[in-house]
């Protein structure tokens, strides 16, 4: 009877052992990692995390690309310096990768240890982070004329960087070259030039744009030095030079090397008259302009490429004549003293009032000249008023002579036998009006 009952209760505990194992196992099989894929830039830290929900203390592992363990649980199972555990527990296991590189990058899995065993896969992706560019294919200096072409090489991208060209800012078109090395991209990027000298101190900028470069870019830049001939232009410092004027001339010269000093020659021989014409460096100055000074003035300047000169053809005219003074006022003229003006000297300075004690003036022969021409034109119109009233009221005569004087023999007798006698003497009057 008690044999009975102990092999009862062995075979009851043996049950009650396999039926939680049983439900262990049905409990684990409701349970997966939860993982997420990562992108890290080449020399970062890469953090990766394995997550459990209702986790019944299985252990959770993580493995490399070459499933190698990294860690099981808490415990590190690869001697690597780089790769530390950051959190363990029944529902998560974290783990980080310091210093980053290429060969890090991969699947990485993490397992749940159940019956089955159960995984998830997290990809790692390491970006490559480009070179400084190099630019190639510039020497100095470049002559004018020259035909160069400058390559810009940057190298260890992933994935292909990208390459552009700025010409003093502003950008131009290259042409592009990508070649795939190992895991990573080296790009180049070529740019043809004919040079002239407005190319001279232009500035040519390499600039490499990359995803890992978040914050700013790679860059280098080349400044171009192009040596070319000497091209010269004058200055003047007045268009129309007039006699007793200030004239300036100024040799400019352009060229690479500086073209210096410049030589000055009038009509292709010296300057004459140096006291006179000052030349200082680059500039020909007059002090006061006068017709000798005309004719041909040519600045010329050299350097090792070639020599180049330029021409100035100087015509001095006349200057303007002054104002007549019947036509102007003359402007006041203060007294010539070396003391203090009083109110008399003045008064007159500022009204023109002449001073009552001065000695007279050369005479005013303008002024003259006009009141005579006056009492010239007057005469001449009065004589003509008075001619033109004589013509219209010329003689008209009323006589009354004796009656029968012209059958008389003489004046007497035509007076004798005329009507009348002396009584009427008076009515025989001439009248001239």
């Amino acid at each position: 009877m008690m044999v009975k009952q102990h092999m009862l209760f062995t075979l009851c505990s043996i049950c009650g052992i396999v039926l939680k194992d049983i439900l262990a196992v049905s409990g684990a099989q409701g349970q997966f990692p939860i993982v997420q894929n990562m992108t890290v830039t080449e020399g970062g830290i890469a953090n990766l995390t394995c997550r459990v929900e209702h986790n019944d203390n299985t252990s959770l592992q993580w493995s490399n690309p070459a499933q190698q363990t990294l860690f099981f649980g808490d415990k590190k199972a690869l001697r690597d310096n780089r790769i530390e555990l950051v959190r363990a527990t029944s529902q998560e296991l974290t783990i980080s990768i310091s210093e980053v590189t290429l060969t890090d990058e991969g699947m990485y899995t993490c397992s749940l240890f159940t019956m089955p065993v159960k995984t998830a896969k997290a990809f790692l992706t390491v970006l490559g982070v480009p070179k400084k560019p190099e630019i190639n294919g510039l020497t100095k200096p470049v002559m004018e004329g020259d035909q160069i072409t400058l390559t810009c090489v940057t190298s260890g991208s992933k994935p292909a960087a990208d390459v552009r060209w700025f010409k003093n800012e502003r950008e131009i078109k290259g042409a592009k070259e990508v070649n795939a090395s190992g895991k990573t991209f080296t790009v180049k990027s070529s740019l043809q030039l004919q040079v002239n000298r407005h190319d001279d101190g232009v500035a040519y900028t390499c600039r490499v744009d990359h995803v890992a470069l978040t914050a700013t870019h790679e860059e280098t830049t080349q400044v171009l030095e192009v040596h070319y001939a000497p091209y010269v232009e004058i200055k003047h410092s007045i268009p129309a030079p007039l006699e007793g004027q200030y004239l300036k001339l100024e040799c400019v010269p352009h060229g690479n090397p500086s073209p210096d000093p410049v030589l000055w020659t009038k009509d292709g021989g010296e300057l004459p008259d140096l006291d006179r014409v000052i030349v200082e460096g680059r500039e020909l100055t007059f002090m006061a302009l006068n017709k000798t000074d005309n004719g041909t003035y040519r600045c010329e300047a050299t350097n090792h490429l070639g020599t180049s000169h330029a021409e100035y053809k100087l015509v001095v005219k006349d200057a303007p004549t002054t104002s007549s003074p019947s036509t102007t006022s003359p402007a006041p003229i203060l007294p010539d003293t070396t003391g203090p003006l009083d109110s008399k000297h003045l008064n007159s300075a500022v009204t023109g009032n002449r001073d009552p004690n001065a000695l007279p003036g050369p005479p005013d022969h303008a002024l003259i000249g006009g009141i005579v021409a006056v009492v010239v034109f007057a005469t001449l119109c009065l004589i003509i008023v008075l001619g033109r009233y004589l013509a219209r009221h010329k003689g008209t005569y009323l006589t009354n002579e004796a009656k029968g004087a012209d059958d008389a023999p003489d004046a007497d007798t035509a007076i004798i036998n005329a009507d009348g006698n002396h009584a009427h003497a008076e009515e025989k009057k001439e009248y001239f009006i």
